[in-house]
């Protein structure tokens, strides 16, 4: 085993995306500038597929490595645009890291890799990006969405086991109470390290890959009210619905879901811990995935799809266990073995099929 490591190492040190100039861009706007910086965002290179032909056809475990300059430029943009004051940078990838990644990769089941192989732009790493992950679609000539890209900050990443970093991302939503604690088990005790906590990151930046240009969920960057009752979507139907007023989606399950509006991850919580076990029970009441997915129609495939891959394909733990006064007071469990789920099942065995 320690001779296959060497060599998938090897590989790729070996094969890094040359195709890109790594003389340093710097962007075109001041921190001050937001509109500045919507105009230089406005047909960006790095949203064309041209700039990324040499990357689609290489090998997907090859599509992986330092962000290329012009990808640091729009990155740098997009903070500049939304207020973020985080300026990120090109990672200096460890061969330690590298291995993670690659073998991250490589674990992750030949169908998903199949799915991504005319789709991902390939996987880059920065440093403070001012968040975990960050995906984008890519388009063609006649502005037609055809693949994407993945950006995740290396600086998380370098320092997370599994389990810790699914804890802290589903402790996000609520804020602490004394006497109550959630804790998420996403790997048993022998595979909790972080070449497992990127795998499920990048399992879930995947599925807004594949999802691109597909019949699950219109385009992101598209409002609610853009997107006609009559359009072909069948996962985004299953669960939510445009709101009367037009401008937001909202969920079938609102009027008995008390705590879905509430439920915003990473930005600052709003619910308090004790209502942690109330939104669970109410999630099992949905054909939601997870609670991230509650979020809106994006996520929720991207959730949906990194959970079915994981614990069905993969056959890896999800557990989400609520303590009160250090007693077990809630078990949530995957959903994909519950009649709740079955329709999105079918859809993601379709997927796979």
């Amino acid at each position: 085993m320690r001779l296959v490591w060497l060599c998938l190492l090897l590989m790729v040190v070996a094969s890094p995306l040359t195709a890109f100039s790594q003389e340093q861009v710097q962007p075109a706007c001041e921190g001050s500038e937001k509109e500045c910086a919507a105009k230089a965002l406005k047909d960006h290179v790095v949203t064309r597929v041209d700039f990324w032909r040499d990357a689609l056809v290489k090998p997907i475990l090859d599509r992986m490595g330092a962000a290329p300059p012009k990808l640091v430029e729009y990155l740098n943009l997009d903070n500049i645009k939304n207020g973020f004051p985080n300026k990120p940078r090109a990672a200096n990838l460890t061969p330690e890291f590298r291995r993670d990644v690659h073998n991250a990769i490589a674990e992750i089941p030949f169908e998903v890799r199949q799915l991504l192989s005319r789709k991902l732009a390939g996987i880059y790493f920065v440093e403070d990006l001012g968040g975990t992950g960050y995906t984008n679609e890519v388009v063609d000539d006649g502005a037609k969405a055809v693949a994407g890209f993945i950006v995740l900050d290396m600086s998380v990443l370098a320092k997370q086991t599994a389990n810790a970093w699914a804890t802290w991302k589903e402790n996000t939503p609520f804020k602490a109470q004394p006497g109550i604690r959630l804790v998420a088990e996403i790997e048993t005790k022998q595979q909790n390290n972080r070449k497992n906590a990127i795998q499920y990151i990048l399992l879930h930046e995947m599925g807004h890959v594949i999802s691109i240009n597909d019949k699950f969920h219109p385009s992101w960057k598209l409002d609610a009210s853009e997107i006609p009752s009559s359009a072909d979507y069948p996962w985004l139907w299953s669960s939510w619905v445009v709101s009367p007023e037009g401008n937001r989606f909202v969920t079938h399950y609102d009027r008995d879901f008390a705590q879905r509006k509430d439920v915003v991850y990473y930005l600052g919580a709003k619910l308090p811990a004790d209502q942690m076990i109330a939104a669970y029970d109410n999630l099992e009441q949905t054909n939601f995935a997870t609670l991230y997915s509650v979020t809106n129609p994006f996520d929720d495939f991207a959730e949906a799809f990194a959970s079915y891959v994981h614990t069905v394909l993969m056959k890896k733990p999800f557990e989400i266990r609520i303590y009160r006064d250090d007693k077990l007071a809630k078990l949530y469990k995957s959903c994909w073995t519950e009649k709740r789920c079955l329709q999105k099942r079918r859809m993601l065995e379709r997927l796979f099929n």
